[in-house]
């Protein structure tokens, strides 16, 4: 893409092969200015190349034709190796009729656009590691002062910097050239006036130092324009749809639904602007053509969203093309959330065809959900985000993204508050609450529970209010309100008994015996455990089965049954493993741990603690799978 260094690269090779005498009979370099308004065409340059070669005035060949006859005589006369560099070539007619006609020299050709249709070597050059990008940025001002300290005094401002550039190295060194001009104010500022601004290319060419070394223009944004001037209308349209999509990355479904086309023209657009370096795919395993992620330069989304806001036109274009992709995702969400909580004697969901395939579609779209639920905050959107953000609770609870879940609950509560939905305020603190408690914030869930639970009194719906009641005694307990907890998993349970939902009620039962346990009514939580496993068995639900063997287990542990306790671990294990959830896993293999160790059985025990660091880890719980590895070191082989 444009301001990508493709030149810099080019000329930097140049020199270094020069200097290792690669190229004894010289280097000729023509600027083809492909993006500009008035491009060279071969024509032209065939007359800068021969004029390079000697071949001026009198002795110039009077047709175009002969004067391309005497250039290529004169390179295959040439036995000295020669290099030829045509910069910025925006068609092959531009640089064919320039190839020597021989493989003798050698000819690097630099371009924003891919010549598939030709039999030539390919490098596409990326955006820059971060890494990488810190070390141009540091590099550029020790060049001109190597008293400068800032990189050292602001890694973390340096860092930022370099991501609000999105690594591109002409926006790198025109924010390098920046921060000399301003050497006495720090890195931080820069960052601060980019962040506010939102688009880094009005910052960034206000401040352009104009030109480089080598008298190259350094302004960011007419690079974007000349080459979306270029864009034939529906890959323009496209552009414009992809960089308003939630996410960093969007599959090629989602961007069906953007687009309103069909999968074939979409993907076949899509390889256009691949060619033209404004998208990249983002390869992977298990990735078909209809799958496969597309990412556009950040930089390239925010000139493409300025567009957009520019013109009423594209405006309201845009934000049909935003609906088109909500409701996109709220029906595909909502097909995986049926399959994550489907049990025998539920009809069977359509869309998936087991558990993986939802959650490998949820996984490879979890950024773009986030995201598109955040969109409920506009009153276009508020209520399909509402319904988006119901769907995606069970996944995110069961992978354990509390952080996403959280971002997700707050701003679907402010989107029912938009939608006047008071039921799905309710849920949203609900969720809000559960991901709250999972991350460790107790009081905090406390009174969302609370909330959720005043909130299904007002309208009515017990059934809801009795999960709010369970919810809320977790979180009790969670605080060290144990007998508070009691009262509210009772409440509960006597809710779900009364509306004869035997599912809610396993749940109720399974929470009520872990507060009793904690109580130190141990007989009573086991009675608790084993009704809450005997009722999710026969309802079917062998997930949450597979947690009340694992609290079976603990009440068992604790009242001396060592053996049996051992036996519940494994049952919970073997249920939590067909079920891919790791971190249940890592628990019942840590419980199992412990229970060997109880039993006087170390080289068991050892066994299981490396396996649960193994599930912690794959469950992205580093510091439980380094606890894990840490008492497995603790006990003989």
């Amino acid at each position: 893409m444009g301001g990508i260094g493709k030149t810099a690269l080019a000329v930097e090779a140049a020199h270094r092969a020069r200097a290792r005498g690669w190229f004894p009979g010289g280097t000729l370099f023509v600027d083809l200015r492909g993006y500009d308004d008035d491009p060279v065409t071969a024509d032209q340059a065939v007359l800068a190349l021969l004029d390079a070669l000697g071949v001026r005035d009198r002795d110039l060949p009077p047709t175009t034709e002969r004067q391309y006859d005497a250039y290529r005589e004169l390179l295959s006369e040439r036995r000295d190796r020669m290099l030829l560099i045509l910069d910025n070539a925006c068609d092959p007619s531009q640089y064919l009729p320039l190839l020597p006609g021989t493989d003798h020299h050698r000819v690097l050709i630099t371009s924003r656009d891919r010549p598939d249709a030709l039999a030539v070597r390919q490098i596409d050059l990326e955006a820059l590691a971060p890494d990488e990008s810190v070390d141009l940025v540091t590099r550029a001002l020790h060049d001109t002062d190597e008293r400068d300290d800032r990189p050292a005094l602001e890694r973390d401002a340096l860092r930022e910097l370099t991501g609000l550039c999105g690594h591109l190295p002409l926006a790198l060194q025109i924010a390098a050239g920046m921060l000399r001009r301003r050497r006495h104010r720090g890195i931080a500022s820069l960052v601060a006036e980019i962040r506010d601004a939102g688009d880094p290319t009005s910052v960034l060419d206000r401040g352009s130092p104009g030109t480089d070394l080598y008298g190259r223009s350094l302004v960011l944004r007419p690079v974007l324009e000349t080459s979306y001037r270029r864009l034939p209308p529906d890959e323009a349209r496209l552009l414009r749809l992809l960089c308003l999509a939630p996410g960093a990355e969007t599959g090629t479904e989602a961007i069906t639904a953007l687009a309103g086309l069909d999968t074939g023209a979409v993907l076949s657009l899509l390889e256009d602007l691949a060619a033209r370096h404004f998208v990249m795919p983002v390869r992977g395993s298990n990735v078909t053509a209809s799958s496969v992620p597309w990412r556009v330069h950040d930089v390239v989304r925010v000139f493409a969203v300025g567009v957009v806001a520019g013109d009423a036109r594209l405006r309201e274009e845009g934000e049909a093309a935003r609906e088109r992709v909500l409701d996109f995702y709220y029906r595909w969400a909502d097909a995986a959330d049926d399959r994550l909580r489907w049990l025998p004697g539920m009809q069977e969901p359509r869309r998936f065809e087991d558990r993986g395939q939802a959650l490998a579609w949820l996984d490879g779209e979890r950024a773009g959900l986030v995201a598109a639920v955040a969109w409920g905050r506009e009153v276009r959107f508020a209520g399909t985000a509402v319904r988006l953000a119901q769907c995606l609770g069970e996944y995110l609870y069961s992978r354990r993204y509390f952080d996403d879940w959280i971002a997700v609950a707050e701003a679907a509560r402010e989107a029912t508050l938009l939608a006047g939905d008071r039921l799905g305020e309710a849920i949203a603190w609900d969720h809000l609450g559960v991901a709250l408690r999972e991350a460790g914030r107790a009081e905090e869930a406390i009174d969302a529970h609370t909330r959720a639970r005043d909130l299904y009194q007002a309208t009515g719906d017990h059934e809801s209010e009795a999960m709010a009641w369970d919810n809320l005694g977790i979180a009790l307990r969670e605080a060290g309100r144990t007998e508070e907890a009691i009262d509210a998993h009772t409440r509960a349970r006597d809710l779900c008994q009364e509306a004869e939902d035997r599912h809610h009620e396993a749940g109720a039962w399974h929470n009520l015996g872990n507060a009793q346990q904690d109580a130190g009514r141990t007989e009573e939580a086991i009675d608790a455990h084993t009704q809450a496993r005997d009722l999710f068995q026969a309802t079917g639900d062998r997930h949450r089965e597979a947690k009340a063997w694992h609290s079976l287990g603990n009440g068992l542990q604790d009242a001396g049954r060592a053996e049996e306790a051992i036996e519940a671990y494994g049952e919970s294990l073997e249920a939590y493993r067909e079920f891919e959830d790791w971190y249940g896993e890592g628990r019942a293999l840590h419980a199992l741990a412990l229970a060997y160790e109880a039993a006087h059985r170390p080289t068991e025990a050892r066994a299981a603690h490396f396996q649960s660091a193994d599930a912690y880890t794959r469950a992205n719980a580093p510091t439980e799978a380094s606890e894990a590895r840490a008492r497995a070191a603790e006990l003989p082989e």
